[in-house]
């Protein structure tokens, strides 16, 4: 399957995405509804739960397939990944886990996302310095900027690939890059990237991504990417039956991890939601996260000009493609955008409303590669 085929299809395209048969859906970067076929896989397990032993009625290759699957998405290895559910214990995780010394400092942008500010603004009571990255726009985080912001003293920076309202996503690749030449860590929260467009590790030392977003997954089916010659050093922050080596069952007198990436992975772990997550990696890679991209961008060019014809100021309208994003974000000086907001619900529109930190309301729009341009045309016209 294609999204050429499910965009010229309607009858496949209500199919595989049973939320357009009703409601134009464009919050992609909140919540996102679940296509056909991961409802139909967490039902097909759900189902099969019913006769047994949960854990033993999931296929014994489902894990290492989910796995080989993610690590695919990110150019990893399967030895990387971890899943620890959402994106917030992820980071936390990681803030947690890392063995600070007096005089470190870690640099963070102050309006991600809270789940990749709060993990990091906690480590001030362990003597961490936090900085608060500076930019010229609210949102924009440009290379130069970053590097401009370290020093000798700095342990890790991490950002968001993608601002959760501006839209604006970074270059993962030459922030990576300089940073690791100055041997600093990279963390990345990827939940606004990852299913969308390419994310990958090559320059990244830390990723986390719940499932709920572009992955079109089930809420708390996150992943965790965590950089193999790192995993000795980022130590775990919880300890269970399942990351720590307990043959038969047994405590042993000494904590000995799993020896990959499933040190993270403490307990019992969400198998419907990883069940779904599965599915959904699996619908993403048919279709083909290039492909993905280049629809979302082909969107975005739809929708800019026609905002901006309606006297909306769209957030980094002017932005490259390589820093443009599947998030088209709007407002209007003396418009009532809640209002916007709540007409665009009663006609079964879905989108999302958002503030920044001076209290402006804006508008935000994340179509994914099922929507239609009709649909996006429909959203125009009653804006």
């Amino acid at each position: 399957m294609t999204s050429s085929e499910i965009l010229s299809d309607e009858a496949l395209r209500q199919h595989e995405f049973p939320v357009t048969r009703e409601k134009i859906f464009l919050a992609h970067a909140g919540v996102a509804p679940l296509p056909r076929r991961v409802a139909d896989a967490v039902r097909d397990y759900a189902d099969l739960c019913t006769q047994g032993d949960q854990e033993t009625l999931l296929p014994a290759q489902q894990m290492h397939h989910s796995r080989a699957l993610a690590a695919r998405l990110l150019n990893a290895r399967p030895d990387e990944i971890a899943f620890v559910g959402p994106t917030s214990l992820a980071l936390s995780f990681i803030a947690a886990g890392l063995p600070w010394k007096k005089n470190d400092n870690v640099l963070i942008y102050f309006d991600d996302y809270p789940a990749n500010v709060y993990p990091w603004m906690a480590l001030a009571e362990r003597g961490v310095e936090v900085r608060f990255l500076s930019t010229r726009e609210p949102g924009r985080l440009r290379p130069l900027e970053v590097i401009g912001q370290v020093d000798e003293q700095t342990r890790l920076v991490a950002l968001a690939s993608c601002h959760f309202v501006s839209g604006y996503r970074i270059d993962l690749n030459a922030i990576g890059q300089a940073l690791h030449e100055r041997n600093i860590l990279f963390c990345v929260d990827a939940i606004q990237t990852l299913g969308a467009f390419p994310t990958t590790v090559e320059h990244i030392d830390f990723l986390a991504a719940d499932a709920h977003k572009w992955l079109l997954g089930p809420c708390a089916a996150g992943i965790l990417y965590v950089r193999k010659g790192l995993q000795d050093n980022l130590r775990p922050a919880a300890y269970g039956w399942h990351n720590v080596l307990c043959p038969n069952y047994v405590a042993q007198e000494q904590l000995v991890f799993r020896p990959d990436a499933r040190r993270y992975e403490a307990g019992t772990q969400n198998l419907l939601g990883l069940v779904g997550l599965n599915a959904a990696m699996e619908l993403l890679l048919e279709i083909g996260i290039d492909n993905i991209a280049a629809e979302l961008l082909r969107k975005r060019a739809l929708l800019v000009p026609a905002l901006k014809n309606k006297g909306y100021t769209v957030l980094h309208a002017d932005v490259p493609p390589a820093n443009a994003s599947g998030i088209v974000t709007f407002y209007r000086e003396g418009a009532g955008m809640a209002a916007l907001y709540e007409k665009l619900e009663a006609a079964n529109i879905i989108a999302s409303l958002r503030a920044d930190r001076s209290g402006r309301q804006h508008l935000r729009l994340s179509p994914h590669f099922y929507n239609t341009d009709a649909e996006l045309q429909r959203v125009v016209q009653l804006l």
